[in-house]
């Protein structure tokens, strides 16, 4: 609904601007414009009221007199939509932004974004403004140029940290996109301000047989061009998978020769993926089975649309069956979950003939696969929490101590025939009324005491010299780590009683990080054990949002500098970038 003006609203000090069908109301004191909606007696009192107190109680006269002064018969100053090319621009490079982040295609910003804001525009407030946002370019081409500009200036902003800071640990991995080059991807972890930062240093394209001598080529021309420094490097991560004898080993090897004080780690979550593949024979057959029955399904589209179908008409929970794969980021918890649930609509639907068929009334069968399902539901919470932003190797090591001590509880429970730990197979034996066979619990306990041991193996126990960097108030005796000029900074350190508070209310590196000023030499050691990464958690989500952005429908595209932009935790100064543009 669209307000007229009345005259009588000239009493409360306000005078109409723009169209008369649908005027705005303006102020003839302080000139401010306000919208259609606001063309009420309520709301132009209380604006008089709480702006103008002092003059509430004159009457229309002294109003009519102020609008007829020269002053307010001069063009109006305020805009309600500021239309100058500089703000155009800057509108222009926001809207490139947001499309970078969101991974869409260029062209959306002149095909759907920009006729939306006009519509939204013309509907708020009138077509004459919604003919201004003419003057925001969102082209392809110009979508394009903005989004290199924005990764420009936050690649300079990176660069001007990286030269500043203390220290920096890497992390890097290759792999192949839609149009089959090898794609680089390496972050950088570093101390900003009072904070430990993570961002990605460099996304670059590598041809297939790249080597791992080219491969720290392309890194260390980075490093050169910009001027920072090798010496800065204490850590390199990479994936454990091609590190043994791959290109990536070499890569790091070179790296280490360039940076003598850096050491190497394999990714955590890796060692934990290898650890949890060890199983008895009998677990692993079920296993297999289980996914053979899954891809049975899954490989034949007709089937999963029939298995659909079946499923709504019996009122599963569920309507589909997940995909398995040996990628370690699925959960093979939920699927072997899924599939467990929709065992009976499965038997229903799958052809006699199929060979797997009957192990979804085998008793023994599903007991083990319920196991298995409430395992992997376990092992797969275990590795998402050691997953995420500003994770350690304190925290890794924590879930790995947890998990350990829960093993060999549950195998104790299991040896005597308790199944509470397992809700699946609990419920299930509850279900069938059952008890589980003595072969069956002997490969279950064999399992997960196998598996403890095998965790042990790719996470050993440790005397770590640098448990104070965890919590330094525990420390009692000088750590071997330190000399005694840092072991007496940390004394004082730990004597400070707002220090104490901060560290109960802070991360670990956000309190490590705090202290630069004011301890500086034990600060830095603690910083330095805490910059390495744990996981290769980053590369592995960059080369996901690296698929989802260069698709086989946009193969020639340079996605560097949208991952530049998706990936970094720094945002570009846009303000800088027009200021640049006008010089």
């Amino acid at each position: 609904k669209r307000r007229k003006y009345d005259e009588s609203y000239l009493s409360f000090g306000f005078t109409y601007f723009g169209n008369r069908d649908a005027p705005h109301a303006q102020c003839v004191l302080c000139k401010k414009i306000l919208s259609n909606s606001s063309l009420a007696p309520s709301k132009l009192r209380r604006h008089l009221e709480t702006k103008h107190a002092a003059y509430k109680d004159k009457d229309i006269s002294f109003f009519k007199q102020h609008l007829d002064s020269p002053e307010n018969n001069k063009p109006p100053a305020p805009k309600i939509v500021n239309t100058d090319n500089e703000s155009a621009t800057e509108a222009s490079y926001n809207v490139s932004y947001h499309i970078a982040l969101s991974g869409e295609a260029h062209t959306i910003g002149e095909l759907l974004i920009k006729p939306c804001a006009k519509d939204v525009v013309m509907r708020m407030f009138d077509e004459q403004y919604s003919k201004k946002i003419d003057a925001v370019q969102l082209s392809n081409s110009t979508v394009a140029r903005r989004i290199k500009d924005l990764a420009a200036d936050i690649e300079e902003e990176l660069v001007c940290r990286l030269k500043i800071c203390d220290g920096f640990s890497l992390q890097l991995d290759e792999s192949a996109d839609v149009s089959g080059l090898a794609v680089l991807l390496v972050f950088v972890r570093y101390r900003f301000n009072k904070s430990i930062e993570e961002d990605l240093l460099l996304c670059e394209s590598l041809q297939s047989n790249a080597t791992g001598e080219e491969i720290f080529n392309c890194i260390n021309s980075f490093m050169q061009k910009h001027e920072i420094e090798w010496e800065k490097c204490v850590d390199v991560c990479s994936d454990a998978s091609r590190a043994m004898d791959g290109k990536i080993a070499e890569a790091v090897t070179l790296i280490k020769y360039v940076a003598p004080e850096s050491t190497s780690s394999h990714c955590l979550l890796y060692r934990h993926a290898l650890a949890v593949k060890v199983m008895p024979t009998s677990l692993k057959n079920v296993l297999d089975q289980a996914v053979q029955i899954i891809n049975y399904i899954k490989a034949r589209p007709h089937q999963s649309r029939l298995l659909k179908i079946l499923c709504e008409e019996m009122g599963a929970q569920h309507t589909a069956l997940l995909l398995n794969t040996e990628v370690r980021w699925l959960s093979r918890g939920k699927v072997l979950v899924r599939l467990f649930e929709l065992r009976r609509e499965l038997l229903v639907f799958m052809d006699s003939a199929f060979r797997l068929s009957d192990c979804l009334t085998n008793s023994s069968w599903l007991l083990r696969l319920a196991y298995l399902a409430d395992i992997f539901t376990k092992l797969n919470e275990v590795n998402l929490s050691m997953q995420g932003k500003n994770v350690t190797v304190f925290t890794v090591f924590d879930k790995m101590s947890s998990l350990l001590r829960k093993l060999e509880f549950w195998a104790s429970s299991v040896e005597e025939e308790n199944f509470d730990c397992f809700p699946t197979l609990s419920d299930f034996l509850t279900e069938i009324n059952s008890t589980v066979d003595k072969d069956i619990c002997s490969a279950i306990v064999q399992h997960l005491r196998g598996l403890r041991s095998t965790l042990l193996k790719y996470f050993p126990v440790t005397n770590d010299n640098n448990t104070w960097v965890r919590n330094p108030f525990t420390v009692t005796v000088k750590p071997a780590s330190l000399v005694a000029r840092d072991y007496e900074s940390l004394i004082d350190l730990t004597s400070d009683s707002q220090v104490k508070q901060n560290f109960s209310e802070l991360s670990l590196n956000d309190f490590w990080s705090s202290l630069i000023q004011e301890y500086p030499n034990i600060a830095r050691r603690a910083v330095r054990v805490l910059l390495p990464f744990a996981t290769m958690h980053l590369c592995e989500t960059g080369f996901s949002y690296y698929a989802a952005t260069k698709t086989k429908y946009r193969k020639r595209l340079d996605a560097a500098p949208h991952m530049r932009i998706r990936l970094s935790n720094i945002t570009p100064n846009i303000k800088r970038i027009c200021d640049k543009k006008t010089q």
